[in-house]
């Protein structure tokens, strides 16, 4: 009776080979992929919302941060005390020319990463008023906006997918592709040291 002999395994392929994993920004070194899903995971369920209501679409948005819809179930924090603490802007309203200027001024405020979402028609494009004189045509068109929300005004309910398809956004971007843009155009040290006022020279201090 022959002996069936086993057959090789197949050797392991060589780890200079794979393709090597996608990174994480300038922590590329230190953050592998798995890290991306955390903190990923971590923006997604915490978007602390900076609300500009400016018209009666904010009524909706206030109806949604009540019981009745309760967002802060999908781990929004409606009302930030501030752009400085605010991970999302909903702006909620017509934008007009003369409150656009504080509509990019505040948004500059918040810390990245950053979102934007554009609830209702007068937000979006101008609404019903798109032909004012004194009506900014989206809010777009000062800010960068992530999700659009249709309606007139919409329905809490739209705030509430409006806000499903930015976590849907948010769980699959990649920092280091969101910023490749600003990184690549990034002043140096050199220039942005340029218009300060130099302090004093300390006692043996080289000039500067």
């Amino acid at each position: 009776m022959g002996v069936t002999r086993r057959p090789d395994p197949e050797p392991l392929p060589d780890p200079t080979l794979l393709p090597e994993p996608k990174k994480l920004g300038v922590l590329s070194r230190l953050a592998p992929e798995p890290m991306k899903v955390v903190l990923n995971w971590g923006r997604r369920y915490s978007l602390w919302v900076f609300n500009f209501g400016l018209a009666c679409c904010a009524i909706e948005f206030i109806a949604a941060s009540m019981a009745r819809h309760d967002f802060i179930r999908l781990g929004v924090i409606p009302f930030a005390p501030g752009p400085r603490q605010a991970d999302l802007m909903i702006v909620s309203g017509t934008v007009t020319d003369k409150m656009a200027p504080a509509v990019k001024r505040l948004y500059e405020q918040m810390p990245e990463p950053k979102y934007v979402i554009s609830f209702g028609a007068c937000s979006n494009c101008g609404g019903p008023y798109w032909d004012s004189y004194s009506v900014t045509k989206g809010v777009d068109q000062i800010i960068p906006v992530d999700v659009y929300v249709p309606g007139c005004p919409p329905r809490p309910e739209a705030l509430l997918q409006g806000i499903l398809k930015l976590q849907e956004k948010i769980a699959r971007e990649s920092l280091a592709e969101r910023y490749a843009e600003h990184g690549a155009a990034r002043p140096s040290a050199t220039a942005l040291r340029s218009g300060l006022v130099a302090g004093p020279k300390a006692p043996g201090e080289e000039p500067r």
